[in-house]
């Protein structure tokens, strides 16, 4: 099992300036996260840290792959994910989130970013995900194609459609005109 303690940043610790981490998540990292939509991937993480007096700038970057099920045939696909983001973060009494802005408790000072990587990355797969064409599972599109309501019969002659079916037919047309 991956330890997230690489990913807790002491900001007090850090130099003005610009600190550099790099992080490469592979499957033990999404386990440990456990988060729900990425159970695995291997992905590079940059994250450039900027500390003036007052803030932190952190500037992520990532890049690489994540393992998500295809909306078509549920099989497992490679989802190419690359994603740039910014948070801001102070100092102050207690922890809090804010849009961009976090605030981090002064005495405890660490800032554990396991998290927010994850988001990231989990915001940067599209919502639509389906393998290339020919590439799903054929036993699930053939299952699929025996049980689609729009598939045609064998043959010339049309199977007699379901009266509940002709029904709605004639309200779609009446709420067409």
């Amino acid at each position: 099992m991956c330890s997230l303690e690489s990913f807790k940043i002491d900001l007090k610790g850090l130099k003005e300036g610009e600190t550099i981490f790099k992080y490469d998540l592979d499957n033990a990292y999404f386990e440990a996260v456990d988060g729900p939509e990425v159970r695995s991937g291997a992905v590079e993480v940059e994250l450039r840290v900027q500390r003036t007096s007052e803030y932190f700038e952190l500037n992520f970057h990532s890049e690489g792959t994540v393992n998500v099920p295809c909306d078509i045939c549920l099989d497992d696909m490679e989802q190419p994910v690359s994603s740039d983001n910014r948070l801001t973060v102070k100092f102050g009494e207690e922890y809090s989130e804010d849009d961009d802005l976090i605030t981090v408790e002064r005495d405890e000072g660490r800032l554990d970013v396991s998290w927010f990587i994850y988001e990231f990355i989990a915001l940067s797969i599209p919502i639509k995900h389906v393998h290339a064409p020919g590439k799903c599972n054929p036993a699930m599109i053939k299952a699929l194609e025996e049980h689609s309501a729009a598939r045609s019969s064998d043959g010339d002659e049309e199977k007699p459609v379901d009266p509940r079916w002709s029904e709605l037919e004639k309200l779609k047309t009446i709420i067409k005109d």
